[in-house]
């Protein structure tokens, strides 16, 4: 009896020390449970987190790309403009050397009997009588005929004197108001009237983009419609089937319209005349009236030809 007593004594603590080793791996077991649920909820965070941040830096990228495709395609658009003013501006650039200098354009360096001979255009002595100048009474200005045959009208002089002397881009003044009359408005004059509207207050305000049609074909359909892309082979202008190797885009709209060959030339016409004018009224142009005057007559006659249908085939 006192072995069995001792046995179940010794068997009780036995449980007992059981009982507490189990409980406490159970509460080791609770506590990694506890550690292991912390670690997947932090998992979970760091990887959200990292989700959004790599969508976060997509979206970045994508922004940064449109932006840079976008200027990419406004410095190409005004490539075609650029080249316009370069064009303008030939005609300001004086090619002299203080140890070559150019005595054609620098006639204050003709001596007296040389001048007098340049004026005269080497002409027989019998026929120089014919090259008398001829005075514009509005201006008090001698105008001088040109070695070419040409000869100024002297209203059209007179205005052109009366504008240079304040030079505006009003089209109320005299000068101008002939222009908008007899050049830019019949060479702006589209079959689209209200697209034709459009264009020119554009031009009128140095808005107006001209950029060349990339090589890639483009959209078609709804989504042609929705962009502004219009067809290629359709001038949005003239409405004629036409080969449309540019095309315009007004001010910050997004949309374009293709233009022909023809409607372009007209258009830069008129945009070299306002080119050239603009400079003459930043004082950029820095010549006597008769040269101003007379390129001013160029670029008139330019817009005329266009008008009518004759411009440079690479148009």
């Amino acid at each position: 009896m006192e072995i069995r007593e001792k046995g179940s004594e010794f068997l009780k603590e036995e449980l007992h020390k059981a009982q507490k080793e189990l409980k406490l791996k159970d509460e080791e077991c609770e506590r990694l449970s506890r550690v292991r649920e912390q670690l997947e909820r932090e998992l979970e965070e760091l990887t959200a987190s990292l989700f959004e941040e790599a969508h976060k830096m997509v979206r970045e990228a994508n922004t940064k790309q449109a932006a840079s495709e976008k200027q990419l395609k406004e410095a190409r658009g005004k490539i075609d403009m650029l080249q316009a003013e370069v064009t303008a501006l030939k005609t300001l650039v004086i090619t002299s050397t203080p140890a070559s200098p150019n005595r054609e354009l620098h006639p204050q360096l003709l001596s007296p009997t040389k001048a007098g001979a340049r004026k005269g255009h080497l002409r027989h002595k019998s026929t120089s009588s014919a090259l008398c100048p001829i005075a514009c009474p509005a201006a008090g200005h001698i105008l001088t005929p040109d070695k070419d045959g040409k000869e100024a009208d002297t209203t059209l002089f007179a205005e052109f004197q009366a504008w240079r002397e304040s030079p505006t881009l009003d089209k109320d003044s005299p000068f101008l108001g002939r222009v908008y009359r007899e050049d830019v408005g019949p060479c702006l004059d589209f079959t689209a009237q209200e697209l034709s509207a459009l264009v020119r207050a554009a031009v009128e305000d140095n808005t107006l983009t001209i950029e060349p049609v990339a090589s890639h074909t483009p959209p078609t359909g709804k989504a042609a419609a929705a962009a502004g892309y219009g067809s290629t082979n359709t001038c949005a202008l003239s409405g004629l089937a036409r080969a449309c190797r540019h095309r315009i885009r007004l001010g910050d709209s997004e949309s374009h319209y293709y233009i022909s060959p023809s409607s372009r030339a007209r258009i830069t016409a008129v945009c070299n005349f306002f080119t050239y004018i603009r400079y003459i009224q930043q004082g950029l142009v820095r010549q006597d009236a008769e040269p101003m005057f007379w390129e001013v007559t160029r670029l008139r006659k330019e817009m005329s030809l266009a008008k009518l249908g004759f411009f440079p085939q690479e148009a």
